[in-house]
């Protein structure tokens, strides 16, 4: 199982990087624990400036704008 955290203020961009690594996931088949960081100090705290970013297994993996959904599906694999 993934541990995926999506880093953001819950804009709408944030949603839907959720919604679209949700759909991925099914997919995929992959079981993913799924968590929403809004707190401004946690996400500065991965060096993440720019959201919404992405955190699989505690590693960023992205940061900025909506994700391409062949990203996601690389890191969820």
């Amino acid at each position: 199982m993934k541990n995926v955290k999506v880093l953001g203020s819950g804009c709408k961009n944030c949603r839907t990087t959720i919604a679209l690594i949700e759909q991925r996931a099914a997919a995929l088949g992959a079981e993913i624990e799924l968590e929403k960081v809004e707190d401004m100090a946690d996400i500065v705290s991965y060096g993440v400036m720019s959201t919404p970013g992405v955190v699989v297994d505690g590693e960023v993996v992205h940061a900025g704008g909506v994700p391409k959904a062949e990203a996601i599906d690389a890191w969820l694999r």
